[in-house]
């Protein structure tokens, strides 16, 4: 066991994930890559660490489990602990789109059900297992201002799609675990935070690139390009290295002025 800092990043094998990951590697820091079902892209995302490492000392392992059961949930963490016998920082980021867009007069439970397990309850209850270890042991965070707690939510949290009802409502209501979760642990040397996303360029994404180059094009987004990976990751960086050490709860929009009222 070395003395860097130990970040586990859900959802890590691809797409925001894997942008994320690299950019830790890239600031010295170990990482933790989740994965549910993937092992090939995870193990990939390993390997770009690893060439993108800081220096030599780094480690990088991958860790499985599906963030919508409760015995997973905990062996991630138990995975985290075994192999790196510590947890600075938890970036909760693996999320999931519904398998299939409907209208929300159309909308079934199954996959109301499945997109708020994976988004929401995952997260949460990934999140209860994190604070818990923090706070039994205090003060030992080798980051900056301490342990930080992340969120990675999506402009979906506060704007309305109605063929992805359940995926705008996960991620509302993730923002809201970023809000009782920082009030929570304010006092008990964990940073909260929630970064919200724009229309990112991933996996996720892919089937509407035509639509969304064309909205892109016509102003929807003023800086008028396609998110990338590397800009959540550089915000999550700013965020552990201790950039931001008198904040907490705070949202940290990365949308390229998406969010900015305009007439």
């Amino acid at each position: 066991m070395n003395g860097n800092p130990l970040v586990l990043v859900t959802g890590a094998s691809r797409g925001l994930g894997r942008g994320i990951a690299l950019s830790c590697a890239k600031s010295g820091f170990d990482v933790a890559i989740h994965f549910n079902g993937n092992q090939a892209a995870a193990e990939e995302a390993v390997a770009l660490c690893k060439k993108s490492a800081a220096n030599p000392a780094q480690e990088f392992a991958i860790v499985q489990g599906n963030l919508g059961s409760s015995a997973d949930r905990s062996r991630i963490l138990d995975q985290v602990l075994t192999r790196f016998k510590r947890l600075d920082a938890l970036v909760n980021n693996a999320g999931m789109a519904p398998r299939i867009r409907a209208d929300i007069t159309e909308l079934g439970e199954e996959s109301y059900d499945e997109v708020l397990g994976v988004n929401l309850k995952g997260p949460f209850f990934l999140s209860q297992l994190a604070a818990n270890y923090w706070l039994a042991n205090p003060g030992q965070s080798r980051l900056s201002a301490g342990y930080k707690l992340i969120f990675i939510t999506s402009i979906s949290a506060n704007t309305a799609s109605v063929s992805r009802a359940e995926y705008c409502i996960s991620k509302a209501g993730l923002s809201m675990t970023a809000q009782l979760w920082a009030t929570r642990l304010a006092n008990d040397g964990v940073q909260v935070f929630e970064i919200r996303p724009g229309i990112m360029e991933t996996d996720m994404t892919a089937g509407v690139k035509e639509k969304y180059d064309k909205l892109i094009a016509d102003g929807l987004i003023p800086q008028k390009r396609w998110g990338k990976p590397e800009d959540v990751g550089l915000a999550v960086d700013a965020v552990l290295k201790g950039h931001f050490p008198f904040s907490t709860g705070q949202i940290i929009s990365v949308d390229g002025g998406f969010h900015l009222p305009r007439l």
